[in-house]
């Protein structure tokens, strides 16, 4: 009786040790994936079903996935909070397999879209030294010297996130809305379009701290290793 328990117990562990081991591979795996997209740090968790059981089947269930809110690609001071359901892993040569449903969380803070602002749009960059969020009427105000302000709303166009110029005011502000808003269009456009696997954008909100919004993709094809370095190692 002793020999089996022990013998249980051995088995139990290496079970165990293994669980870990795929777990915290598993983890990295997917971290250096996403780290590679949206260029920040990533945290990674996978649901309670026993994992080497996923990984056997190749079905992968319930993944949540934290940014660390530095930034995603250019964007300052936005973070993601991404759940992904229903991956299956299939290498076709043309496709690393399928995920069935990606909805993400992405919040951007005010002090975050004026640092991109200033970095990022040539010319009206330079003109902005702080950002105003009014949620009552879902705009984001620009601040530049002199009491300047070009008045902003954050819509959704082409799955993307786009800056419609309301207003522009203020003694001083010298630069026509034929000027400003092109340069919005090529920022906005540079941020938050052609994501991988056609993760787009479902609506937006203005909040009291900055703006968050909510993007999706469902039976998304996984890019072959060499469609996109990012994926190579799945």
């Amino acid at each position: 009786m002793l020999v089996v328990v022990i013998v249980v117990a051995l088995i139990a562990a290496g079970v165990l040790a293994a669980e870990l081991y795929a777990r915290s591979r598993a983890d990295d795996v997917v971290a250096a994936a996403t780290e590679c997209v949206v260029q920040d740090d990533v945290t990674v968790s996978f649901g309670a079903s026993p994992f080497l059981i996923q990984h056997m089947t190749g079905h992968y269930g319930n993944i949540s996935i934290e940014t660390a809110g530095n930034q995603i690609r250019d964007a300052k001071g936005m973070k993601a909070q991404v759940n992904i359901d229903d991956v299956r892993l299939h290498d076709s040569g043309s496709s690393k397999g399928t995920i069935g449903a990606l909805n993400a969380t992405i919040t951007w803070t005010a002090d975050g879209i004026k640092q991109t602002v200033q970095d990022s749009i040539p010319v009206v960059g330079g003109f902005v030294t702080g950002v105003k969020t009014n949620p009552s009427d879902g705009t984001i105000e620009l601040e530049a010297a002199l009491g300047s302000s070009i008045t902003t709303k954050p819509t959704v166009a082409d799955g993307g996130l786009a800056l419609q110029v309301v207003n522009l005011s203020g003694l001083g502000f010298t630069l026509p809305r034929e000027t400003v808003q092109p340069a919005l269009d090529a920022f906005s456009a540079q941020l938050t379009k052609n994501y991988p696997l056609g993760i787009h954008a479902d609506d937006v909100t203005v909040t009291d701290t900055g703006v968050t919004a909510r993007f999706s993709t469902e039976n998304a094809q996984i890019p072959a290793g060499n469609d996109d370095p990012c994926f190579a190692g799945l």
